[in-house]
């Protein structure tokens, strides 16, 4: 995995030197070394690198990476052009069109959202191929849980969105009163009709962004 580097690296430098994060590093390479893991292990820290700290706006959490053949690469809800759209991703489009009116583009590829300071980072970093939370417990969770607290501790307008139980559970981490924290069901055919759609969390960001001077988030993705 390569190194993070600039303001994450020098926020997260403590977890480098504990116990669990040695653990965990160690690892994850004996996986890369005998299994095929998703996303490829240069995408791993991809969130932090195409969203540095001093950057982020709004926080989308997910749980683990998309599992199957060419779907990861190190942004939740993400995938790479020229991959199907996954269910839970069209439901994001779905009502990104019903909130603010954009059209479903042809691919899932975020990386236009994170580039705009969308953190888009899911609370597992790893997975075997096709099999769902199989890397679950063994370290990202505490690793990324000091993503999370380093964000509630920055002193400016930041939205997060939490989408699902699992996100939800985070939120007692955000208490932050310069922060916005939104709440609604995953958008997982599963979930989606209990409340994600209709949310309007997109339009809700946007004000909010504005409302504190910032630029509002140009959520629409384009066709290739």
């Amino acid at each position: 995995m390569p190194p993070l580097s600039g303001s994450w690296e020098q926020a997260l430098k403590p977890e480098f030197h504990k116990p669990y994060y040695t653990q965990l590093f160690q690892k994850v390479g004996e996986e890369y070394g005998s299994h095929q893991i998703f996303p490829p292990a240069d995408d791993v820290f991809n969130a932090f690198h195409l969203t540095p700290l001093e950057q982020v706006k709004v926080v989308i959490l997910g749980q683990d990476p998309y599992h199957n053949d060419g779907q990861a690469h190190g942004l939740c809800f993400s995938v790479k052009r020229g991959v199907e759209i996954p269910p839970s991703l069209v439901n994001i489009y779905k009502e990104l069109e019903t909130d603010l009116g954009c059209y479903i583009p042809n691919n899932g590829y975020l990386e236009k959202w994170a580039r705009q300071g969308v953190l888009m980072l899911n609370t597992v970093l790893t997975v075997r191929a096709h099999q769902a939370n199989s890397h679950r417990g063994i370290g990202w969770e505490q690793f990324t849980d000091a993503a999370i607290q380093v964000l509630a501790q920055q002193d400016r307008p930041i939205v997060f969105l939490l989408w699902g139980r699992p996100a939800q559970l985070k939120k007692s981490m955000l208490y932050n009163p310069k922060h916005l924290v939104l709440e609604a069901p995953h958008p997982s055919p599963l979930s989606a009709y209990r409340g994600f759609f209709g949310c309007h969390h997109f339009s809700q960001t946007n004000t909010f962004l504005e409302q504190n001077g910032l630029t509002p988030i140009d959520w629409q993705i384009e066709n290739v």
